[in-house]
């Protein structure tokens, strides 16, 4: 099949380095079973040059250049209609006939409606004919048209509902923008794999289905969206929430590197922002996990070195951060105490001469002779406690010093160039730190984008 062009570049991917992206299509297959709702999983065939090989998956594939020809068999949607159920200028209702087509070529389930208005039933064919017209609509959009035509069939669109909108992470050598609708399995068709790309089906229950025990191949689309279809009794209550959907936002998972190896990070993890900021074209430098004393160079004016031990979501507490210019003269922000384990990673990180020792803990004895004490590492490095309002030139790179929300005397510092702001302990990521910031660098975790 030819795939629709892009002709845009994925969110946060460079634009020099521009990545295929194909637009694709598939459909959830909903049943109610003896114990609980079931969705229809088909395995793919192993292949080498697939890196979904041997992946249970929902029917579905790319896009085809003559779906937009489905439209005079479609039925219950226009175009127009279309489009604005999926946020897209036209073209709209080009995904759900790719939905409906894909479904019949793997599955040999097909959503049309007769005369009367009443779904087909497949099944009431004689086996010959029908596996003849499943074999001629394979060959092309027209043989399918045609076969509509001979039979006053219409494609049932009206029974789809639009459920979510995912895009290959950045890095991944094949890329498909892929919009998911849902359906309910119509009566007299039964499921029957093509051999070819499809070689066996599966009704499961969806928490069944991601149960690590069944031993399933699953893409990380597949398993999300299994996980929250698990939330639903029945396919009636599941069709329903789908209808009921105002916005569906996109979801593009990045990849990164951690303790469980590489694997992609979803839009919901306390990682992601950060992914996007240091690693936008998915090189896999980035991480989802960080441990006791992790370098991070987050921007050529900041290095984070991660403190304390990681926790199951990844965060860790006291990060020290040092903040620079192109001078090579730079401050560090909330040093670990001196003597701690964190002092031999420090003093390796620093990535220039540190001339200023910062704190954004409130100004006590005990975190003024803290400061002071790491002195033994930067000698020539300066303690100033200096007041909200007053600014530091760090020589191609200005620290402003702000007070902590409340009445704390802690102190935060926003990195100017980079609309940065380094706020020590704050429950991320509800709090408003003004307009001129756009990213909290906090003293455990992530950073994050404000409002994020």
């Amino acid at each position: 099949m030819n795939a629709k062009p892009s002709t845009t570049t994925a969110p946060g991917a460079s634009a020099s380095v521009p990545r295929p992206i194909r637009f694709a299509a598939s459909l959830i297959l909903l049943r109610d079973g003896a114990h609980g709702m079931e969705v229809l999983l088909l395995r793919r065939a192993e292949k080498a040059d697939d890196q979904n090989s041997g992946a249970s998956v929902f029917p579905g594939g790319v896009v085809d250049t003559h779906d937009r020809s489905l439209h005079l068999m479609c039925k219950g949607l226009d175009d127009a209609a279309a489009s604005a159920r999926l946020g897209v200028p036209d073209g709209g209702l080009d995904y759900y006939a790719a939905a409906v087509r894909e479904c019949f070529e793997e599955a040999g389930i097909l959503f049309a409606s007769d005369a009367e208005d009443r779904l087909v039933e497949l099944d009431r064919l004689p086996p010959s004919r029908l596996e003849a017209m499943r074999h001629a609509a394979e060959q092309g959009t027209d043989a399918l048209l045609a076969m509509c035509a001979a039979q006053g069939w219409r494609l049932a669109m009206d029974r789809l509902a639009y459920f979510s909108h995912w895009l290959t992470p950045p890095g991944m050598p094949r890329r498909f923008d892929t919009r998911f609708f849902i359906a309910q399995m119509p009566q007299g068709q039964g499921v029957k794999a093509d051999g070819r790309e499809i070689v066996e089906h599966r009704w499961l229950k969806p928490a069944e289905a991601v149960d690590p025990r069944r031993g399933l191949k699953l893409m990380n689309v597949t398993r999300r969206t299994l996980e929250q279809l698990a939330s639903f009794g029945n396919a009636a209550d599941c069709m329903a929430h789908a209808r009921s959907l105002t916005r569906i936002v996109l979801n593009m998972p990045r990849l990164a590197d951690g303790p469980s190896g590489r694997r992609a990070v979803n839009i919901d993890e306390a990682a992601y922002e950060e992914i996007g900021r240091i690693d936008p074209d998915g090189k896999g430098h980035a991480r989802y996990a960080l441990g006791p004393d992790l370098v991070t160079q987050l921007s050529a004016r900041i290095v984070r070195v991660a403190g304390g031990a990681s926790g199951p979501s990844g965060a860790t507490d006291s990060h020290s951060y040092f903040v620079g210019g192109k001078n090579g003269h730079w401050a560090l922000i909330d040093p670990a105490p001196h003597g701690s384990a964190q002092s031999e990673a420090l003093r390796a990180a620093a990535p220039g001469q540190v001339r200023w020792l910062l704190s954004t803990q409130p100004r006590t004895q005990a975190a003024v002779a803290s400061l002071e004490a790491r002195r033994s590492l930067w000698p020539d490095a300066s303690v100033p406690w200096p007041e909200p309002g007053d600014a530091l030139d760090l020589g191609g790179a200005t620290l402003r010093v702000r007070q902590a929300s409340g009445e704390s005397s802690a102190l935060r510092f926003l990195l100017v160039e980079e609309r940065t702001l380094f706020a020590g302990a704050v429950e991320a990521p509800a709090m408003h730190a003004g307009d001129e910031v756009e990213w909290i660098a906090p003293a455990g975790g992530f950073i994050f984008r404000q409002g994020a």
